[in-house]
């Protein structure tokens, strides 16, 4: 909640980009000038949440703690996936094309929505966890939109409603 409610500040003080909204209160879509360097900082963040969900373990000095951490890499992992996923064909359905912004943030719609326990679930239930954050992020990104919520990377919708 904290990433979101900075991010909520932000949008409020900076206010919508030049060009985001009409007069008659339609929505121009702005997609990101570099979608490739996007994809790669979405990946480094995949990646660190190894660290963050496996260092919640706090200790591997047992077979069963080290066998904890891997199942919450797995879980990580499948969540993520599930997320990312969840989201592309969500945003197929919706707008008759594969969308790479929601991709994205499905990803991290997942790890976030696995955060919270990454150990209990099974692998299947971690990415059904994950799939459900990532269907969620896509309607809260345009239901942000509809506000009138300028939120460029989906960060709101991210970590405060998924």
């Amino acid at each position: 909640m904290c990433g979101a409610a900075a991010a909520l500040a932000g949008v409020i003080l900076l206010g919508p980009r030049a060009g985001k909204y009409n007069e008659d209160g339609s929505i121009n879509a702005m997609p990101g000038a570099n979608m490739p360097l996007a994809t790669l900082g979405t990946f480094i963040l995949w990646f660190g949440w190894f660290g963050f969900n496996g260092g919640s373990e706090l200790k591997v000095s047992n077979i069963e703690e080290a066998n904890a951490v891997a199942t919450v890499f797995v879980n990580t992992n499948a969540a993520a996936a599930g997320g990312l996923l969840a989201a592309l064909i969500t945003s197929q359905l919706m707008f008759g094309k594969a969308d790479l912004t929601m991709a994205l943030n499905g990803a991290l719609a997942g790890l976030v929505a696995i955060t919270a326990d990454p150990l209990s679930p099974t692998g299947g239930l971690a990415t059904l966890v994950g799939a459900i954050g990532g269907v969620i992020v896509v309607f809260s990104i345009i239901y942000m939109d509809k506000l009138k919520i300028d939120d460029p990377v989906g960060a709101i919708s991210v970590h405060g409603v998924v």
